[in-house]
């Protein structure tokens, strides 16, 4: 695999994983709600949150997916990856400090349309915050030219 190109369609294998670990800080919730105009309460007002059945501010769920498509982009598939769906559930809320580990698997590979179906987790403190399934687009090989 190349840090450039990924891993090409023709070397995707059933059990390939990848994962990544990221921090949930209270800069990536202003920059998310900034950037998806998610301003709700839940996730940026703790005196709010509190009155909820969460007890506190909780991150975006849309935030900790994206998390999922960090994976896919730079990892596996990496680059030249095409992220084309994503089923999701939520298990846990995720809060600001939380260390979430994600973790994608390849699950199946179809060559003839070019797509991977991964099984996504994202875990913190050994609980599983969401598990999801996603789509990707994969890059074919490129066939060398005759020298």
């Amino acid at each position: 695999m190349s840090e450039q190109t990924g891993i090409e369609l023709e070397d995707m294998e059933i059990g390939l994983s990848a994962e990544a670990v990221r921090v949930v800080s209270e800069e990536d919730l202003e920059l998310f709600a900034k950037v998806s105009g998610d301003y709700n309460p839940v996730h940026m007002d703790e005196e709010f949150a509190r009155k909820t059945p969460f007890r506190g501010r909780i991150a975006h769920g849309a935030l900790i997916a994206s998390f999922i498509s960090g994976v896919l982009g730079n990892q596996l598939p990496g680059p030249g990856a095409i992220f084309l769906g994503l089923n999701m559930r939520f298990a846990l809320p995720t809060r600001i400090g939380d260390e979430v580990t994600t973790r994608v698997t390849v699950k199946s590979v179809d060559l003839k349309s070019r797509k991977a179906v991964m099984d996504c987790v994202c875990m913190a403190d050994g609980k599983e915050l969401m598990r999801a399934e996603a789509e990707v687009m994969v890059r074919k090989r490129r066939k060398k030219k005759d020298a």
